[in-house]
């Protein structure tokens, strides 16, 4: 009996394997290496034949990309080298200007890879390889120019400039967060699950008072809250252990009897309050004085709001649900924040910024680990109450609510 069940094991393991072996026999062999729609690319791909009239149309050409033609070959000029390939014996390189044509138009668009990649005719697989790829080399060419950590002097200059256009004293940014949609990775679970109700990853920014993000975390799980979010990150952790260099305590303008007190970023409900973070008080039946303080923090903190709305407008990414892992999700958030920070210092200054001091003599944000637990508590109740207090009575404005 045994070996009756073993000649029919061996006759059943010789069908498989003869069956495995014809089916092998019938996989189509590969007909080109590249596809003839695709080898048709430089007569009729849209960035050989549609972009070379829009060039032409410097109003239109923004429309595409968002970039004027000037600040498309500026861009170009700085990122060129570090998206340039070589071409081998097989075929020729895609252009660095072509590459780069194909991550701001998807930025622009949020369209699929697959449309992006018809439009260019150019495989799906290498607009994939090719956005993140050209997403890291604009954040990197571009952040410590347009981004970089503020150094104490940048620090004063912001809280002037919101004091002078926005009426805040010492305040030294704006903060909030924004979920970005994007696609769960498998065995995710619920981190990525907002309240929402869509998958998301958490874009975490400080404005300041022209709207460009001074400093940025993404990443973030959509499922975190925006207070979570600022625990966790470096930018939150500096903030508690007072390593962000911000200037020393001053007095509120025309309150020098109230005492010296300390730069601080504006925030809403969700986050808590701190010596350095002001929030506005809880509540809707609240006395004038605290109603004069919620609208005055409220205006001031409004610009970040602003900033995520000039964000999203200009590249539509944002608003659609980017089938994209969250790891190139991030790489797409971090390059549109330094280009809207790039767009708006070019529009401001009629040129690029160039830093006449190296941006190394500021020492980045590191990662702190574990810090102590908050207990400045009553300390930071004391400060929205002097700030509260100047808002009524020597630092009032003739528009904010009077009964």
């Amino acid at each position: 009996m045994a070996a009756v069940e073993l000649a029919l094991e061996e006759r059943v393991s010789l069908l498989y394997l003869l069956w495995r072996a014809e089916q092998q026999g019938k996989r189509r062999p590969c007909r080109t290496w590249v596809h003839q729609v695709l080898q048709r690319r430089e007569h009729f791909g849209e960035f050989h034949h549609l972009l070379q009239e829009l060039r032409l149309d410097d109003d239109r050409f923004q429309r595409y990309h968002r970039l004027s033609l000037g600040q498309f070959e500026d861009l170009l000029s700085r990122v060129g080298p570090s998206i340039a390939r070589l071409d081998t014996n097989y075929r020729r390189s895609i252009p660095p200007a072509e590459r780069l044509s194909i991550c701001p138009r998807f930025l622009a668009t949020g369209d699929s890879f697959r449309t992006i990649a018809f439009s260019f005719r150019v495989g799906v697989s290498t607009v994939s390889q090719i956005i993140p790829q050209v997403a890291t080399a604009i954040w990197d060419c571009l952040v410590d120019d347009f981004m970089a950590v503020p150094s104490p002097g940048d620090w004063q200059s912001i809280a002037e400039e919101f004091q002078e256009r926005w009426h805040f004293p010492l305040c030294c940014g704006a903060l909030d967060g924004k979920h970005v949609q994007t696609k769960a990775p498998p065995n995710s679970g619920s981190m990525f699950h907002n309240y929402k109700g869509t998958f998301s990853i958490v874009l975490l920014a400080v404005v300041d008072a022209r709207y460009r993000f001074r400093v940025i975390d993404v990443g973030g799980y959509g499922r975190t809250s925006d207070g979570g979010i600022l625990a966790n990150s470096t930018f939150g952790q500096a903030l508690r252990a007072g390593t962000l260099h911000l200037p020393p305590d001053q007095p509120l303008p025309g309150g020098e009897h109230r005492g010296a007190q300390p730069h601080v970023f504006v925030g809403d409900e969700a986050f808590p309050l701190r010596r350095e973070l002001m929030r506005p008080f809880p509540g809707r039946l609240l006395p004038l004085e605290k109603r004069i303080f919620n609208y005055r923090l409220s205006r001031a903190r409004m610009l970040v709001e602003g900033a995520f709305g000039v964000l999203s407008s200009q590249w539509r990414m944002y608003r659609r649900s980017m089938e994209l892992r969250p790891e190139i999700a991030e790489k797409c958030v971090k390059a549109t924040c330094v280009l809207h920070n790039f767009l708006r210092c070019l529009d401001e200054r009629g040129a690029p910024a160039v830093r006449s001091v190296p941006p190394a003599v500021v020492e980045p944000l590191q990662s702190l680990g574990r810090v102590a637990a908050n207990n400045s508590s009553r300390e930071a109740v004391l400060v929205r109450e002097k700030f509260m207090a100047h808002f009524s009575v020597e630092g009032a404005v003739t528009w904010q609510p009077k009964e």
